[in-house]
């Protein structure tokens, strides 16, 4: 039997992703979204509203960095959700984090998040079935320690996901599967 439940935000795992910027005195912004995804092979979208601080910097800089959060930084992450640079202009400075300028794109690299997509803004969608803010993602680095040779090892990464049903954050990382070779078993039957 299914029971109705009152959440709509229903889909789990949501992303925690690090939405960095720099603001008009060159300091970092950083936001906390878990509304964002791949919209194509080299393309992210973000939803997102205006009225984030973040979004205005995307917009006048033409650029941002998407970092992957972990679960040693659970706290920055969270922190950086729920104090808005509207509010606080030293936010990321207060996390006790560290960042670099990425040379492919006017926006900072969060150091110790461990996968950051560098990317370029593309445009803004907004009305009633907008999607917020598409960026073209131009490079992506990883630090070497969540690295298996050339590839992102995520049991490595330590990522967490957002629940959105009871607003709580989980850890990314047992490998269970091969996608796109697992279910062909199921395709090659004969019925």
């Amino acid at each position: 039997m299914r029971k109705s439940i009152s959440t709509t935000e229903a889909i789990f795992p949501m992303p925690v992703l690090m939405i960095a910027t720099y603001n008009d005195d060159d300091s970092i912004d950083v936001m906390n979204a878990a509304w964002g995804m791949m919209l194509d092979r080299d393309k992210i979208i973000l939803n997102l509203t205006e009225t984030h601080k973040t979004v205005q910097n995307i917009k006048k800089r033409g650029a941002f960095t998407v970092s992957i959060a972990n679960s040693k930084f659970v706290k920055e992450a969270d922190y950086f959700g729920v104090v808005s640079a509207n509010n606080v202009s030293d936010k990321f400075e207060k996390s006790g984090l560290t960042s670099v300028k990425s040379d492919k794109v006017d926006a900072p690299i969060i150091v110790e998040f461990p996968i950051c997509m560098e990317c370029e803004f593309i445009e803004y969608q907004d009305g009633e079935l907008g999607c917020g803010v598409i960026g073209r993602i131009i490079a992506v680095t990883a630090l070497e320690s969540v690295m298996n040779g050339d590839n992102v090892d995520i049991s490595l990464v330590d990522a967490i996901a957002f629940d959105p049903y009871t607003h709580g954050y989980y850890r990314i990382g047992e490998r269970i599967g091969n996608a796109f070779k697992d279910g062909i078993d199921f395709k090659n039957e004969k019925k």
